[in-house]
């Protein structure tokens, strides 16, 4: 009976020890996601600023061929269904308006292309009484990206490169 009130209370002293972990990390983490949401009002703020044109000029960017590209990624980083898939192309908007080509009407196409390609892999689940189709990369998938990876650095046009390089990754001086 001793031994079992000392296995109880090692456990109990082992539970305490991980909560105060926990509600560490999640203050941690809370703080983490109050400065992100703090930067992208801020970036929202800037978006609004900007003149309509230059506006624009950022929303096309999404509408570049990169997006079937960008699709197959997200489906590379873990299972997930078409909803998700918007859901996070969509993200946060700076002008509060949901990107165009994040919708049904061109997504589902983009993923029926890839599965039909053999790039994904769908299969039917139920959630409730719902049906979904999950969808995950297949190896001629994980293949292709691969290989765009590889040859992007070798084959694309050099001033290409520099531009996406100075517009997005170098910090102004």
């Amino acid at each position: 009976m001793d031994n079992e009130q000392t296995n109880i209370k090692d456990d109990s002293n082992e539970l305490n020890t991980n909560k105060d972990g926990l509600i560490e990390s999640l203050k941690k983490t809370m703080k983490e996601h109050k400065k992100m949401h703090e930067a992208y009002h801020e970036d929202k703020k800037i978006f609004k600023s900007l003149p309509k044109y230059d506006r624009k000029l950022l929303k096309g960017m999404m509408k570049a061929p990169f997006f079937k590209i960008m699709i197959l990624w997200l489906i590379n980083k873990g299972r997930v269904h078409g909803y998700e898939i918007m859901n996070q192309l969509q993200g946060d908007s700076l002008d509060g308006n949901k990107l165009k080509s994040a919708n049904p009407s061109k997504i589902y196409p983009i993923l029926h292309d890839l599965e039909k390609n053999g790039l994904i892999g769908g299969t039917w689940e139920y959630q409730g009484k719902r049906k979904i189709k999950y969808y995950e990369i297949t190896n001629e998938g994980k293949d292709t990206l691969y290989r765009i990876k590889n040859i992007y650095p070798r084959h694309v046009n050099k001033l290409l490169e520099e531009f996406i390089k100075d517009m997005f990754f170098k910090e102004d001086e």
